[in-house]
């Protein structure tokens, strides 16, 4: 029974790495998102002096170890071998927990999430020991739980919301007001005074919280302590110099620096504060190991009183953590996906927003807007006129997707980002005001995206509904890390010897899992097949553009009709269910399609504007396409699922003969707009007739059938709907040939007359016929 602990504690390292990973793929938003937002600085300077930030924190980080071992219960009420399996549960929880937030993008707080892991393994563990117990009572749960922590911890949430939000809003919108959209002016001149306070705000912080904690901040701690307004004052002084030279001597603008130091700094206080939650647990393991084998005594009857006693951190250990969040920085690809999250949610321009709008995000914005109205009434129309000037954004015309490869937001917001954030931890952690770094620096990019009016009508509902998701995530991150590391620490405790190697193997099967799904997720939005939105500006381009699309779409169209038929056939409802996601999918890219006509008018030539019209109806008929696709895919799925009856062969048989005749009309499509063999057109679109023919030829069989045999009203009416729906998307799909057709006719002639009027000199077409 002994060898178990070892093992638990083997068992606890390996996952301490894994929480390393994790942990630091979700919390890189906090540091990274200002940098990359912006462009500023080139993608590998953000990650060398985020990296700098990241191992020089980890080194010098130790001061907040003790949360681990006393911060949330109390050691001494707990003997080792309880220790030891509210240890095991925490981090098993912890990294499931994490990693679940990353594989959907979503940011959360690591310190909520070990803070509540260890709060619900010690309270179940608690409760076990009470009611095995004739003398205690659930009352004195108390005297095991250190409560004053969770509280703590859910007034921050509150707080970071509230203040970081508000504080962020209104920074940022004087600071646009001063400086405008068009501030690469008025960064040279005031660019300095500037460049000063918010260098000297991150420095501070850089002090406040990244050092404060560390063994080395005792040595700087009569320096500092009482002396704060001198410092500041003398460091704004002296920055204030540095960056008028800066920009005189460089010609370069202030706020790169700015940018780079902020970094910097927050990534210097995440690893030196943060790096508890992820080896805390592990180290708290070892020393409690430590100290039970030194003691000679049974592990039930080792108590922990040692764990209230300040130990000292592995010198060692923390060299080798800070080198593995490092290289996860680098690395990991789940880092990126919760970055995406942020900057998607605050960038200026448009994009393609990833949050549904739900009733409290419409409600918000509406009485968001009522006060909004209810203001111009009262704020002069002279002012207004003023303050809509400097908000005025510069003239471009970009389309989603051009968009996304510009800068998120500029180095105004980026650097506001990061001093705001800055001021907000120091101010916090030196009034000992529970905000957690995570909400401070997300609620502050939100306030500042608000104030820079990147929340405009177009967007507001996705962009509120996304951060309602992420706040809820938060609370989401407390009570499921309560309740999950509860149900564990019960179940190891039942059977200690075969619950553990379980749950070690569950986690792993978790983790992999998640993986596949996210790298599956992450491919297919780099798919080949999907769906690319137009950006030439002449007909002919779009012509050539838009083929590739409908080859794409006849392609896609083709399985999912076959993979509808097929799945009917054989009653196979796995098939149709993936086949249902698979026409959702492409339904979504083509209403993309749609969204983005705003864009491809707008970039269209003088001469070219009659391309719009044809694309127009180009999109209409893909639409058509899709839709009939979706009731032929829903209705299949359905009649499976609900257990009606199969479909009788005759039936089955007559379906795939017009699935024959779908595929290879949509064959011929494919290959023709494949090749750009345009004139091929014609000879499909003369197969029209005989298509129609076959579908009603099949339904006025059924309708014999009814009447003489058929006894399945739910099989009668999915054949006629499927036939329907199927002479929609035949009509749909000629439509379109007819459409592209005749448009590449028309635009082709006028070229060829071209060429020949000028092989011809001065000669016009009509003149060369008649010489002929």
């Amino acid at each position: 029974m002994e060898h178990i602990y070892l093992y638990m504690l083997i068992a606890i390292a390996i996952l301490a790495v894994v929480d390393l990973v994790v942990g630091v793929s979700n919390d890189a938003i906090n540091f990274l998102n200002s940098a990359i937002g912006s462009k500023a600085i080139s993608m590998r300077t953000i990650m060398i002096v985020a990296s700098l930030g990241i191992f020089i924190g980890a080194v010098f980080s130790s001061g907040l170890m003790e949360v681990a071992r006393k911060g949330i219960f109390v050691p001494a009420m707990f003997n080792f071998h309880e220790i030891m399996l509210i240890f095991m549960a925490v981090m098993v929880t912890d990294i499931l927990l994490l990693d679940f937030f990353n594989t959907i993008g979503l940011p959360t707080s690591t310190t909520v999430s070990i803070v509540f892991n260890l709060l619900g393994a010690a309270v179940i563990m608690a409760a076990i020991k009470i009611t095995a117990s004739d003398s205690e009572t659930l009352a004195d749960l108390g005297n095991y739980i250190n409560t004053e922590k969770a509280m703590e911890i859910i007034s921050g949430i509150l707080l970071s919301v509230v203040i970081a939000f508000s504080i962020g809003a209104l920074v940022q919108w004087v600071s646009r007001l001063i400086f405008t959209f068009h501030f690469e002016e008025k960064i040279k001149n005031f660019g300095a005074f500037f460049g000063g306070l918010a260098l000297t705000a991150i420095l501070y912080f850089i002090f406040m919280k990244g050092l404060k904690g560390t063994p080395y901040y005792d040595n700087l701690k009569g320096l500092i302590e009482g002396n704060e307004m001198y410092i500041i004052l003398g460091s704004f002084v002296l920055f204030t110099l540095l960056s008028f030279a800066f920009q005189k001597i460089v010609k370069k603008s202030i706020l790169i620096i700015v940018i780079a130091v902020g970094t910097f700094g927050l990534a210097l206080a995440f690893s030196g504060n943060d790096l508890v939650n992820f080896i805390g647990v592990p180290m708290a393991a070892y020393h409690s190991y430590e100290a039970w084998v030194g003691s000679g005594t049974g592990a039930s009857d080792f108590t922990m009183g040692i764990l209230g006693k300040k130990m000292p951190a592995e010198p060692f250990l923390l060299f080798i953590s800070g080198g593995i969040m490092v290289v996860t920085l680098w690395f990991s690809k789940k880092a990126k996906t919760v970055a995406e999250t942020e900057i998607s949610l605050s960038r200026q321009g448009d994009t393609h927003e990833k949050f549904k709008p739900n009733m409290l995000s419409r409600s918000i914005v509406k009485a968001t807007s009522s006060i909004s109205d209810g203001l111009r009434f009262i704020i002069p129309a002279s002012m207004q006129a003023k303050i809509d000037t400097n908000f005025q954004k510069p003239n471009t015309t970009l389309t989603k997707d051009q968009s996304m490869d510009a800068p998120a937001f500029d180095m105004i917001r980026a650097s506001v980002n990061l001093m705001v954030a800055g001021v907000l931890i120091s101010i916090a952690t030196a009034m000992k005001l529970p905000l957690s770094t995570t909400y401070v620096t997300f609620m502050v990019a939100m306030g500042t995206s608000l104030a820079d009016r990147a929340w405009g009508a177009e967007s507001a509902v996705y962009r509120v509904a996304g951060v309602l998701n992420v706040i809820g995530g938060w609370f989401g991150t407390a009570f499921g890390a309560f309740i999950a590391s509860g149900v564990v620490v019960f179940l190891i405790n039942w059977e200690p010897q075969v619950m553990t190697p379980i749950l070690l193997l569950l986690t792993v099967a978790l983790l992999v899992r998640n993986f596949l799904a996210h790298k599956r997720k992450s491919s297919e939005g780099k798919s080949e097949d999907r769906l690319k939105n137009a950006e030439s500006s002449s007909v002919q381009g779009v012509i050539h553009e838009s083929a590739a699309n409908i080859a794409n779409v006849v392609k896609r169209g083709n399985k999912i009709y076959s993979n509808a038929i097929q799945g009917l056939a054989k009653q196979d409802l796995s098939s149709l269910k993936k086949n249902k996601k698979q026409i959702d999918k492409l339904s979504l890219e083509v209403d993309s399609l749609r969204d983005n006509i705003f864009y491809f008018i707008k970039n269209l030539d003088e001469s070219s504007v009659s391309a719009s019209d044809f694309y127009i109806n180009i999109l209409g008929y893909l639409q058509d396409m899709t839709q009939s696709l979706e009731y032929i895919s829903k209705v299949s799925f359905k009649h499976v699922n609900n257990n009606h009856k199969k479909l009788k062969f005759n039936q089955i048989k007559e379906l795939k003969e017009v699935d024959e005749s779908v595929e290879k009309l949509f064959n011929d499509t494919k290959s023709a707009f494949d090749s750009r063999s345009f004139d091929k057109i014609g000879g499909i679109l003369s197969s029209k007739h005989k298509l129609f023919q076959i579908l009603s030829e099949k339904t006025q069989k059924q309708v014999e059938r009814t009447r003489k045999e058929e006894s399945s009203p739910k099989n009668t009416t999915l054949y006629f709907g499927l036939l329907s729906e199927t002479k929609d998307l035949l009509v749909a799909t000629m439509n379109l040939l007819e459409e592209y057709h005749n448009s590449h006719d028309a635009s082709v002639k006028p070229a060829t007359i071209e060429i020949v009027e000028s092989i011809a000199g001065n000669g016009t077409l009509k003149e060369l016929e008649e010489e002929e």
